[in-house]
């Protein structure tokens, strides 16, 4: 044994990293015998070593080794763990290792890289400490009975997510730091427990922006308790939240719910003159997610209400939502909204932008009815307007599209910047 670590000396001294690597293989092979203290001590050292100096693929070899040197090798690591000024990836190669070693020490120091600003280092850690199971739970239950100790903690816990965390994250809750109760609560709404949503509702009142927050988007992800916990009017009140971002939260969580009763919600939100333009695009953005008639309908009304408003960033918002429309029982109403709008020559598509939205939308619905929507707007003085309606027309229907084109382009009595884009549309249509 003492010419093989002979030899991995002499490969380390030359920074023959594989080399160093096949001689502690050899340490510490299989059916050999028990090695002695000071030959285990030294192959962690030429370990370490090459976990500093190697290449990724010799750290990622040497890892294997690391766990078979026993626990000498913990305090080693520790030290490459908590090096500042050495490189992530050995700190991120030593995170991992250590999660072999299911000791107190080891879960310190992994609980204390949780609050590394380096993203891959907090979450090596934290997948370490989950890997350990629940002997690191335990050790980061205990830290959460010491202040000092019980944010980064419950960071840790937050992140583990498995069942047995359940418990001490609600033992925080109602923690007096603010940061600590919006992880618990962050990391509670992962599971389906019945301790849970009495939780969640009970932080819609947290003096907190970030706990109010985490709990409306919780309740927001759960709308099958709508019936036992009737969501639409528990998260009603926050729709007028003294702070903005909870606002939106309990739109978007509200038109998760799908139902009428959620759509008018959103659509008293909407039309209140109070309400910020901000939060009334959220709001529209929530209304369509419903996928429900009634939402589509008060989409509707609120185009109508702001006819006269020629700059309406919340209609404009409400010409791309409806191009987005999914369910397929709704997609002939939204289109039908749509072609009522050129038909009116409503105020929302008459900025480039809504048009183009527009002539996506259409093309997107697959209704043909919009066909004819789209070939008068290649008319637009705008040619991205044009490419945009000629890309719908193909998605639309391409071989009746063209049809159509040729017959319209015959026509002496056609407007010449109409006639002109359609000439343009079909030259392009040839080209490919």
């Amino acid at each position: 044994m003492y010419n093989i670590l002979q030899k991995a000396q002499v490969a380390a001294d030359r920074q023959n990293w594989p080399g160093l690597v096949e001689c502690l293989q050899q340490v510490t092979a299989k059916g050999g015998k028990p090695q002695e203290q000071h030959i285990l001590e030294q192959a962690v050292s030429l370990a370490i070593e090459a976990l500093e100096w190697g290449d990724f693929q010799d750290r990622w070899e040497i890892a294997k080794v690391l766990p078979n040197l026993g626990n000498g090798a913990i305090a080693p690591l520790i030290a490459v763990l908590e090096d500042e000024d050495a490189d992530t990836e050995p700190r991120w190669f030593a995170a991992r290792i250590l999660g072999k070693f299911d000791r107190p020490e080891v879960i310190q120091a992994l609980v204390e890289l949780v609050k590394n600003s380096d993203e891959e280092l907090s979450q090596i850690a934290t997948e370490t400490l989950g890997n350990l199971g629940r002997t690191a739970i335990e050790s980061l239950a205990t830290l959460l009975q010491q202040e000092d100790s019980r944010q980064f903690a419950t960071a840790a816990l937050a992140q583990i997510r498995r069942t047995e965390t359940i418990a001490p994250l609600l033992s925080v809750v109602a923690d007096s730091q603010v940061a600590v109760r919006a992880a618990a609560i962050e990391a509670l709404s992962s599971f389906h427990d019945s301790r849970i949503p009495p939780v969640l509702v009970a932080a819609l009142k947290d003096p907190a922006t970030a706990v109010r927050k985490e709990a409306v988007r919780a309740l927001g992800a759960r709308a099958y308790l709508d019936a036992e916990l009737d969501l639409v009017n528990l998260l009603k009140p926050l729709l007028s939240d003294i702070r903005l971002e909870v606002c939106q939260q309990a739109a978007i969580a509200i038109g998760r719910v799908k139902t009428d009763a959620a759509a008018a919600a959103l659509f008293e939100l909407l039309r209140s003159p109070i309400t910020p333009v901000e939060l009334q695009i959220e709001t529209v953005r929530a209304l369509s997610w419903s996928e429900t008639p009634a939402a589509l309908e008060y989409l509707q009304q609120t185009l109508i209400a702001e006819f006269n408003n020629t700059n309406s960033p919340v209609c404009q918002e409400i010409v791309t939502v409806l191009g987005r429309v999914e369910k397929p029982e709704l997609k002939a109403v939204a289109a039908e909204i749509m072609i009522d709008l050129l038909k009116t020559g409503h105020p929302a598509v008459q900025e480039a932008v809504s048009k183009k939205s527009l002539a996506l939308g259409l093309g997107k619905l697959g209704d043909m009815r919009g066909l004819d929507a789209l070939i008068s707007m290649l008319g637009d003085a705008d040619s991205s307007v044009r490419l945009h309606c000629m890309a719908a027309l193909k998605q639309l229907g391409a071989a009746e599209a063209r049809q159509k084109l040729e017959s319209l382009v015959k026509q002496d009595n056609l407007e010449p910047r109409l006639k002109q884009g359609i000439a343009i549309a079909l030259q392009e249509w040839q080209e490919n």
